[in-house]
């Protein structure tokens, strides 16, 4: 197994007042030659301040995949497809982008706003735009890990264009968790929203990622009460 630590400390920062993120990629006017992407996950954004009625106008995606996951607070969403939805604490929506869509969202609650943005290359280009929508309160995936999004279709959770698999994790201080990765899958991304865990004794803490390659499986050990999610990803986009 080879690991990458992603340091809270060592991100990109946007703070334009009512906007604060953190990047661990490339992204928006943050450059860093070395941090383009980890396999096909070209985009994790802790958009970690959204103020009320602030929010993103309408703006145009191409070919890729955009997962959202709300921590807090209660954004909507209305695009070009016809949807207009409001998602909150535990929700996640992805857009397949393919050959083309717009859409805009808002922070439409009264208090300010944390959610993960994500960017996954796809597997096919120009596929017809859509758009999915899943909830997963955190009292449903208590000390287990939920399949949020997958490559694979199903009825609870949301499915992408790309061989990919998002899990979200809400663990007791103790617990211990093995993961084995599908074996399309062979790097991941493991980000740490609350707690400390170790992934294979490496500590891992609040707003930390470790990426992991060359490995079929790897064990979460839980420091305290931890809530966390894994990315896998192929390497090459496929």
């Amino acid at each position: 197994m080879q690991t990458h630590f992603f340091s809270s400390k060592e991100r990109g920062i946007k703070d334009i007042g009512w906007l604060k993120s953190n990047f661990y990629f490339s992204f928006s006017d943050y450059y860093h030659p070395l941090k383009s992407a980890f396999g096909t996950l070209v985009a994790f954004n802790d958009d970690y301040l959204v103020e009320p009625g602030k929010g993103f106008g309408v703006h145009p995606h191409i070919n890729m995949e955009i997962i959202s996951i709300l921590l807090k607070g209660k954004m909507n969403h209305k695009d070009s497809m016809g949807y207009s939805t409001v998602i909150e604490p535990g929700g996640v929506q992805i857009m397949s982008a393919g050959s083309g869509l717009r859409h805009e969202e808002y922070n439409i609650g009264e208090e300010d706003v944390n959610f993960l943005q994500i960017w996954i290359q796809p597997k096919q280009q120009n596929i017809i735009p859509r758009y999915q929508q899943r909830s997963f309160p955190v009292e449903s995936r208590k000390n287990k890990l939920t399949t949020i999004v997958s490559g694979e279709e199903g009825l609870k959770h949301c499915w992408i264009n790309q061989n990919a698999k998002l899990l979200l994790g809400a663990f007791d201080q103790n617990e211990v968790v093995r993961h084995n990765l599908h074996k399309e899958n062979m790097c991941v991304f493991v980000f740490v929203i609350s707690g400390e865990i170790l992934v294979n004794r490496i500590p891992v803490f609040t707003r930390d990622a470790l990426g992991i390659w060359d490995a079929s499986h790897f064990e979460i050990t839980c420091r305290e009460t931890s809530e966390f999610l894994i990315i896998e990803t192929p390497i090459n986009q496929k």
